[in-house]
């Protein structure tokens, strides 16, 4: 009876003016949002003539994907996006261990080095030596055409590792006093308490790494320059965007401009890159979305 006179209530005037606004403008904000990768794939899927005229907006007006083959002709593709996917998993997964070991050890409260640690760390954040002592660091530690090269010298992350560290500060510290007195060690209360709990704020930390080693290519064109074998998704279409904007640059001024366009153009070119660099991140995206919004129970344990 109390269902049926709920369902019977009719929403206010009020009520539904709200409700209108905020759908309005939830929809404004989709399309400001979709937009600018709508205009990217479309652009990257209209012929390269036409693109000149300009005026694409989401979809394209001559569906073509020669610019997309046109990529992937180039050699040592494959190899790069190999490279990429291993540099990828490897690095996001060693930093998070890294990561996550830094920052439950600073928690600890019976730390004697954790202040020091602390300024340390932070003293990294503000403070470097510069491009050319790391490179001759790198050089020195025997890592030049090496795949180490793209994970030693990131494993470590400051900034991680205090969100990290903040998070665990956060949680109840009677979880690992219930587990001490039960007989559990260090490495069992982090592995099998402090993990788990940690899984939202892992996951945020995993996509930073993720991208930021995904989307990586300097360090390839400083260290594995001269390593076909060990070149990068990123650094070979870099490379693909650099030799189409050079053959445009010294085409011959007999040409007229549908010539020079239908052999290559290079915005076309750079929208399918994009294209391609960002599809895989936005593939992981979904699988880590559940955890940015998945509160937590705290208060299981009483103090």
């Amino acid at each position: 009876m109390a269902r049926t006179k709920a369902a019977s209530i009719k929403p206010s005037f009020s009520d539904r003016v709200f409700d209108i606004v905020n759908y309005t403008f939830m929809t404004l904000v989709m399309i400001v949002t979709l937009y600018p990768f709508l205009n990217v794939l479309a652009i990257s899927l209209n012929d390269s003539v036409d693109t000149v005229r300009g005026g694409i907006t989401i979809w394209p007006r001559q569906f073509t994907l020669e610019n997309y083959m046109q990529i992937f002709q180039y050699e040592g593709l494959i190899t790069g996006a190999k490279i990429s996917v291993l540099r990828t998993l490897a690095g996001t997964l060693l930093g998070l261990i890294s990561g996550s070991m830094l920052g439950y050890v600073l928690s600890r409260i019976e730390f004697q080095g954790r202040k020091f640690m602390s300024t340390f760390l932070a003293l990294t954040m503000y403070f470097s030596g510069g491009m050319i002592p790391v490179f001759i660091l790198i050089r020195d530690l025997n890592m030049m055409n090496s795949f180490l090269v793209y994970i030693i010298p990131g494993m470590v992350s400051a900034f991680n590792v205090f969100v990290i560290r903040s998070f665990i500060d956060g949680l109840p510290y009677s979880l690992q006093e219930s587990a001490k007195l039960d007989g559990a060690n260090d490495f069992t209360i982090y592995y099998r308490i402090i993990l788990p709990l940690c899984k939202p704020v892992l996951a945020t930390i995993a996509l930073f790494l993720a991208v930021g080693q995904w989307n990586s290519w300097f360090d390839t064109y400083l260290y594995n320059g001269s390593a076909p074998h060990l070149t990068t998704l990123q650094f070979e279409l870099m490379k693909v965007l650099q030799s189409t904007q050079g053959q445009n640059t010294g085409m011959g001024a007999g040409q007229n401009m549908a010539e020079i366009v239908k052999q290559v153009s290079p915005e076309s070119i750079k929208m399918a890159i994009t294209i391609v660099v960002t599809v895989p991140i936005l593939l992981v995206y979904p699988f880590l979305q559940r955890y940015f919004v998945k509160g937590m129970t705290l208060g299981a344990v009483k103090s």
